[in-house]
């Protein structure tokens, strides 16, 4: 018996995910739950292109990161020491931003170019550029994206991935977890109870789909437009059953080591970045994140602050102090990871060349919460490197960083010819 169509609410839970029917005032409906949340996962092959993003949630101090010579001669400074060695594999970018303000609550646009609050009338939302790509390439491997962060620190949260359908993407939240994902394979018989619960869930989601085109006919122009924004939620559910349908009899490769221990985010870092290469290196994933949050405690470095309050530095000497302690370490294993992609051979080239790495961050200086002038690193992906480019930041010849997202998608083999409010391709 087909339901009825005047319930208050449709629920799906599958794969992480929860569909509900949005509020339509045409209908005198209740509102009814939020968009479904898309979960992140991973993939790469022999000489595909890949991208990873690494974003801090409280920037970096502008004066002891920006050089002041710009071009190849550029001198070292004191956070881009860590990297020298990789000088002619990196790129240095200084002027890039989004042209927006909010401060802290503005960091999540750092992969977007688009503030959550605005992007309600768009047409792509407020995705950000990993997603973006995970859509268009994703299919490909196991896992479309792969999404490391934290639940915990400033507003709470990972904030760095989000889809076009305006959903935050829940991170990855520990190494063990992490290391689930990537090599823990199911028994057979639970392999045998998943692909029976795609099937019911396949079955659920299509009753739910021809339900909610039933009551496209019913309604306004403004509940269409809810119901728009449903039926998108509505097919990344399906993706993800599609693929997650796709993969259930592969098995998963075998894991290096043995599961590691959770500890903090500090002490984490290292084995973090580490899966992270396992993860493109095994065919696991070809898009992956990772935000360093507020829940990075200066505590396990032997400062006894808060990372937040430091940010907020007034320009006192100690702070700064601590804060560039905190952003050397950030850089140092930063740099170990682009060093060991180098190491990794991927055909006739090495993960590295093939990997375009951003670094970087939402916000331009903590302290005076601003979200201009951001802290830019591209690694890798076989840009032509070693340099620092200083580009224009204000007038009619800004360059938005989103120029630079839309050329990293090209080279990902994504046809477009825009991204968020880029102004063109990067040059």
């Amino acid at each position: 018996m087909k339901p009825v169509i005047d319930r208050r609410r449709f629920l799906l839970q599958t794969a992480g995910a929860t569909l509900a029917l949005p509020g339509l005032s045409s209908l005198m409906a209740k509102t009814a739950g939020s968009p479904a949340t898309v979960q992140s996962t991973h993939g790469a092959g022999i000489a595909a292109r890949r991208f990873v993003a690494v974003g801090n949630l409280l920037g970096f101090q502008q004066k002891s990161f920006f050089p002041s010579t710009a071009g190849k001669g550029y001198e070292t400074t004191t956070l881009l020491k860590p990297l020298e060695a990789l000088r002619e594999q990196m790129t240095v970018y200084r002027g890039l931003d989004h042209g927006i303000k909010g401060g802290h609550f503005a960091v999540h646009s750092f992969l977007s170019g688009v503030l959550h609050s605005e992007a309600r009338d768009r047409e792509d939302g407020n995705v950000t550029i990993d997603q973006f790509l995970a859509e268009k390439v994703g299919n490909q491997t196991r896992f479309p994206s792969l999404t490391v962060g934290s639940e915990g620190g400033i507003h709470g949260g990972c904030q760095l991935s989000w889809t076009r359908s305006g959903v935050r993407v829940p991170p990855i939240t520990s190494p063990g977890e992490l290391f689930e994902r990537l090599f823990a394979n199911d028994s057979p018989a639970r392999q045998r109870q998943r692909g029976e619960e795609n099937k019911l869930q396949k079955s659920i989601l299509d009753a739910v789909n021809d339900e909610a085109k039933g009551l496209a006919r019913k309604v306004n122009r403004e509940d269409r437009e809810k119901l728009d924004e449903y039926f998108t939620s509505i097919r990344d559910v399906e993706k993800r059953l599609e693929l997650r349908s796709q993969w259930t009899d592969h098995a998963k490769p075998d894991a290096p080591f043995e599961k590691p221990a959770n500890a903090n985010t500090v002490e984490d870092l290292p084995i973090l970045y580490e899966l992270m290469a396992l993860a493109l290196q095994t065919d696991s994933t070809r898009i992956a994140t990772l935000e360093i949050g507020g829940c990075f405690l200066p505590q396990h470095l032997g400062i006894d602050k808060s990372y937040h309050s430091l940010s907020h530095h007034g320009n006192k000497e100690e702070s700064i102090a601590h804060l560039i302690a905190l952003e050397t370490y950030q850089l140092e294993h930063f740099g170990k990871f682009l060093n060991r992609l180098s190491s990794i051979t991927d055909g006739e080239r090495t993960l590295l060349d093939s990997t375009s790495v951003l670094f970087g961050s939402g916000i331009g200086s903590g302290n005076s919460h601003t979200n201009s002038d951001l802290p830019v690193i591209l690694a890798g992906g076989g840009y032509r490197h070693g340099e620092f480019k200083k580009v224009e930041s204000k007038g009619i010849n800004k360059v938005p960083l989103c120029n630079l997202f839309t050329d990293i998608a090209q080279r990902m083999g994504v046809e477009t010819e825009s991204f968020g409010n880029s102004s063109g391709t990067f040059s």
